[in-house]
């Protein structure tokens, strides 16, 4: 039998070890291959999120980037994009930056930052306020806020970081709101982070119970908190169990995001 052979990079994005941060499969194609072949794939990387790049002709960024769940394609995935700036980047040293056209979230760019960390434009989403008695039931814990975004964020805002990291949400009814991600967030004061913004986040419909660390989530957060701090820029960690840092800008209508990668396997996909 002849194999297509597919470069495969996983890269632990928002992390300065391995086994931290979340992690993501990156994998340059020459062309797109049919969606089912990219779904499949991702389906057997089994993580949250597998990025697939191809050379951009349009000549408004380098390359096109799409990412896909194990189940679904998603619209924005903030982790799996910083990943795929530091493999691209990681090849390229005379680079400065990597511009990525994507079909639903615009033009993204991650840019060096300092010796051996990355920062990310994406774009903001501001949520505002809406009652969501069944969210905040399924979430548990007394939220004292919930706010939602039309992308599918669910902002659930709690009285201190102690709330958030205890959470044990039901997932079986968050499921029933399909493709939502919930975002669970409080101030950092006393965290043992050291945070100034603590979140945890859960995509059961997508078929990620809890993400380890969530680019598009700090889209949602981003906007938010920088209205409750009164200042431009935070340092957030997601107290999953792997946990991750991010440092978050508002920079108009984009969020910049700032992170380390560490990449821990470099192989071949047999197609």
């Amino acid at each position: 039998m002849s194999w297509r052979r597919f470069t495969i990079t996983q890269v632990d994005a928002f992390a300065d070890r391995p086994f931290a941060g979340n992690p993501a499969a990156v994998m340059p194609l020459d062309e797109w291959l049919a969606d089912d072949v990219l779904q499949a794939i991702a389906a057997e990387n089994n993580l949250a999120e597998t990025a697939f790049l191809i050379p951009d002709e349009s000549g408004d960024a380098d390359y096109e980037l799409r990412w896909f769940t194990p189940g679904v394609e998603v619209a924005l995935c903030g982790h799996a994009t910083l990943a795929s700036g530091h493999v691209l980047l990681s090849a390229a040293p005379w680079r400065d930056d990597m511009r990525f056209r994507t079909r639903k979230a615009g033009i993204l760019r991650v840019a060096r930052d300092g010796d051996d960390g990355y920062k990310m434009a994406l774009p903001a989403y501001p949520p505002a306020p809406k009652v969501m008695s069944d969210i905040a039931k399924a979430m548990g814990g007394a939220p004292v806020e919930t706010l939602w975004h039309p992308g599918g964020y669910a902002l659930i805002v709690y009285a201190d970081a102690a709330n958030v990291r205890t959470l044990d949400p039901d997932l079986r009814a968050l499921k029933e709101g399909g493709d939502v991600l919930y975002i669970a967030t409080a101030r950092g004061d006393g965290d043992p982070s050291g945070a100034d913004v603590v979140s945890r986040c859960f995509a059961p419909g997508a078929g990620i119970d809890e993400d380890p660390v969530t680019g598009s989530a700090h889209s949602v957060l981003t906007p938010y908190w920088v209205a409750q701090l009164g200042r431009d820029r935070f340092a957030a960690y997601q107290a999953s169990r792997r946990g991750g840092h991010v440092g978050c800008r508002l920079d108009g209508a984009m969020v910049e995001l700032s992170g380390t990668c560490v990449t821990t396997l470099v192989g071949e996909f047999l197609l």
